[in-house]
């Protein structure tokens, strides 16, 4: 698609977009749906999730009130990039922005929030953001972006193309969300086994907690490469951020990974207590810290074979039942998890079970690189045309 930006107005996105300042009382007014932070997906264009009011007891910061149509904007955080147009009425914290298009002759409702997608606004929110362990930037500030506006003719010519772009997404991401549900289905009815001979975890292999971080580790000797509980998702690692501390010789050989250890996040919110991923090599003299657990195969049962298990109790809730809670997290200690059972049937019927794992993973992992691949030609257009 080609444009002519040379003749398109410049403007400031106050002049054209309106914050809608609309209050409620979510119960005394009978509002069914809110929207967090939480349920606003980066690079999405619309709100798919959401909690219901009734089942929720919101802070007193949800008051805000928005409509079919309104275009949500997450304040804190702007490098997050949460841009979503919604198709409901709800409420929302007050540091989540509801916005309209002022005068819609001017700026047509489903271009609005393709302009609040461009990477120019984001670049602009996050220069004037303010404060450094949560930001937030204020409206007075995104109101003084300015962009070049196209004519109407352009601006629904490029929203026609965008919101195909849209349904083509949110195509992909039903797909990918079915592919998951028969995934953790697998993981439940694959081991589901009575005859199946099961042991403690600490009879099958190895459970070792991580190295502390402390002032004596974080300088002073060599430095190595260690992995946190932030590098382990479900069945996968994050190894964009690894950083690294001390570990003498003894402490090395005690918290050095190898091919097929399991790690598991000891320490995690109740939902993700016991996350679990196989380490495959992936850093040279990688170690682990204390925020996560690591299980090592005596032999007797494959590293795949324990991870889909674990990846079950996960899933099932397992974990999150019997998991130590503190105030604000829940804990997972070695002793716990040493003591769950952990069935252990013979090598052909677990390499079964580890096969179809296999294939149900690679079709997930096919449409998570599918639905990537799209967001970011939809993105990358997105640029293109508003910006060049």
């Amino acid at each position: 698609m080609t444009a002519n930006r040379d003749v398109w107005s410049v403007v400031t996105f106050g002049s054209v977009v309106r914050q809608i300042r609309d209050v409620v009382d979510p119960v005394a007014d009978d509002v069914e749906r809110f929207v967090a932070g939480e349920h606003m997906e980066s690079g999405q264009l619309t709100i798919r999730k959401w909690g219901l009011v009734k089942d929720t007891d919101l802070g007193p910061a949800f008051y805000r009130r928005f409509r079919p149509g309104h275009v949500l904007y997450g304040s804190r955080r702007p490098y997050l990039r949460k841009v979503a147009r919604a198709d409901f009425a709800g409420v929302c914290a007050d540091k989540t922005f509801v916005v309209e298009s002022a005068n819609p002759q001017e700026l047509l409702p489903e271009f609005l929030p393709l302009a609040m997608m461009a990477e120019t606004f984001h670049a602009h929110s996050i220069t004037w953001s303010r404060g450094s362990i949560n930001p937030y930037v204020n409206w007075s500030d995104v109101a003084k972006y300015e962009f070049r506006l196209p004519q109407l003719s352009e601006q629904q010519r490029i929203a026609g193309l965008m919101w195909a772009f849209e349904e083509t997404v949110l195509a992909k991401r039903s797909a990918l969300e079915a592919a998951q549900k028969a995934e953790v289905s697998a993981l439940v009815e694959l081991y589901d086994e009575p005859a199946w001979p099961v042991r403690r975890v600490d009879e099958a292999g190895d459970v070792q907690l991580g190295q502390g971080l402390s002032s004596q580790t974080r300088s002073g000797g060599r430095s190595r490469p260690y992995l946190r509980v932030a590098n382990v998702g479900d069945d996968e690692l994050f190894l964009d951020d690894v950083r690294a501390m001390t570990f003498d010789e003894t402490g090395f050989t005690k918290y050095q990974l190898r091919d097929g250890d399991v790690l598991l996040n000891e320490g995690q919110s109740l939902e993700y207590v016991g996350r679990s991923a196989i380490y495959r090599s992936e850093l040279s003299d990688c170690c682990f810290q204390n925020s996560l657990l690591r299980f090592r195969s005596s032999g007797d049962i494959l590293p795949e074979f324990a991870h889909g298990w674990f990846r079950r109790c996960l899933h099932m809730g397992q974990f999150a039942r019997v998991a130590k809670r503190t105030t604000s997290l829940a804990h997972l200690s070695a002793g716990l998890l040493s003591s769950q059972p952990i069935p252990v049937p013979p090598k052909a019927d677990q390499q079964r079970v580890v096969d179809r794992l296999a294939a149900a993973r690679e079709l997930r992992q096919t449409l998570e690189q599918g639905l990537e691949e799209t967001r970011t030609l939809m993105s990358r257009t997105l640029n293109a045309v508003l910006n060049g």
